[in-house]
């Protein structure tokens, strides 16, 4: 019988890396999921060629969710079919594919509208799945060596070429989130050719919003963090940057670079651990980069929040904020005729497109966000690596397959 590891979460500040099941083509068991513990036809087993470390798994390593112990890790994921299901007509075994993180039956209202990050019938607590989160439906994550992957033929994208593929492992293994996800704020907050743009967060995702914003053509993008070491990659690759730290007015500091304190579209690429600016910096502020960005945004502006926001934070800074009540001014939101864009990016409806521009070259999206290969028994010390502010996206290679 094969065997299996796989990254768990332990407790706050802590993952091993740990013997886990291999994996079957069944769904999760639930007792109030009539699909839990059938059999996925539907599915195939994938060998992980590679998985990503991300912010979002950051959060629940930090102890800011209601995450269980022992909850395997990793929605972002590459692999190779080993296995398929009955069921499963367009993948053949051998094929390396792109894992949207969002899981998605193909079937139900919101999917067949393409509103694959809220399917209806994945996860019996609410609208839409992932693998290895928090209340995201119980799908054991893909920081393993092998993962399940159900309704394979609506998810997965094969990568028709297989060499040029591996040659290029670096920048498709970001398809599967952090690339279609930044570029998805972009096009929530309205980026078109000539528009100038603020990124709020110089992580991975912001870093990958920062791309994006590029793609789409804008003439100006301006990335603000607290941490010097992200800002420098951000700059890496064209951008304008302000410290956060440094500037007690944000608006003032825009002035300094359009000749005007707003921006044409406005992304949140930080989330519910926001942290204030100016004296306020390195204090947790939830709402501030919410508020900071109708501050800057033009009258009539828009905002794509892909930063993440959680319904349950035990570490909050308030008790209002533990369930994800946070003091926002939709005040000036109202008055300002802004538009707020938020929720889990919808990966089907960009990645393939996303892919096409990685293939033939006319984005490096690895780059930009400093891709760093580690194996399985390194993610750990990459957890506490990015947690310490690394400018770097940590990318594990269970089976060295990348070398």
């Amino acid at each position: 019988m094969p065997t299996n590891r796989g990254v768990a979460y332990i407790k706050p500040g802590e993952v091993q890396v740990q013997s886990i099941e291999y994996p079957k083509l069944r769904m999760p068991k639930s007792e109030t999921d009539p699909f839990g513990g059938k059999d996925a036809p539907h599915g195939v087993i994938l060998k992980v060629v590679t998985t990503n470390i991300c912010g979002s798994d950051q959060h629940m390593v930090r102890g800011r969710t209601t995450a269980p112990q022992g909850l395997v890790l990793g929605h972002e994921i590459t692999g190779m079919v080993v296995e398929k299901g009955n069921d499963v007509e367009m993948l053949e075994i051998g094929d390396i594919v792109t894992v949207p993180f969002n899981i998605a039956c193909g079937r139900c209202r919101n999917c067949r509208e393409g509103l694959t990050g809220i399917c209806l019938t994945v996860n019996p607590a609410r609208p839409g799945a992932a693998y290895g989160y928090v209340d995201m439906g119980g799908w054991v994550g893909g920081q393993a060596e092998y993962v399940m992957v159900p309704y394979a033929d609506f998810n997965l994208i094969k990568f028709n070429n297989k060499e040029k593929a591996m040659a290029k492992i670096k920048d498709l293994t970001l398809l599967s989130d952090i690339f279609p996800t930044g570029f998805h704020g972009c096009v929530q907050a309205g980026v078109k050719p000539g528009s100038t743009v603020y990124i709020a967060g110089a992580g991975p995702v912001g870093l990958a919003a920062a791309v994006g914003a590029q793609l789409l053509g804008a003439a100006v993008v301006i990335v603000g963090d607290l941490v010097p070491e992200r800002l420098a990659q951000a700059r890496s690759f064209g951008c304008e940057t302000i410290d956060v730290s440094k500037v007690p007015n944000l608006g003032d500091a825009i002035d300094q670079i359009l000749g005007e304190p707003v921006v044409d579209c406005a992304v949140d690429a930080v989330g519910f651990e926001a942290r204030g600016h100016g004296a306020n910096a390195g204090k947790e502020q939830p709402a501030t980069v919410l508020n900071s960005l109708q501050e800057i945004a033009r009258a009539g502006g828009s905002i794509g929040i892909p930063g993440l926001y959680v319904t349950g934070d035990p570490g909050a800074v308030d008790e209002s904020a533990k369930i994800g009540a946070l003091s926002i001014r939709i005040g000036l939101g109202w008055a300002k005729s802004c538009s707020f864009h938020t929720g889990q990016c919808p990966v089907l409806r960009y990645n393939r497109n996303l892919m096409m521009a990685i293939m033939h070259d006319k984005v490096q999206i690895a780059k930009a966000v400093n891709v760093t290969m580690i194996s399985l028994d390194e993610a750990p010390q990459g957890y506490k690596d990015f947690d310490k502010g690394a400018a770097k996206k940590f990318v594990i290679d269970p089976h060295g397959m990348t070398k």
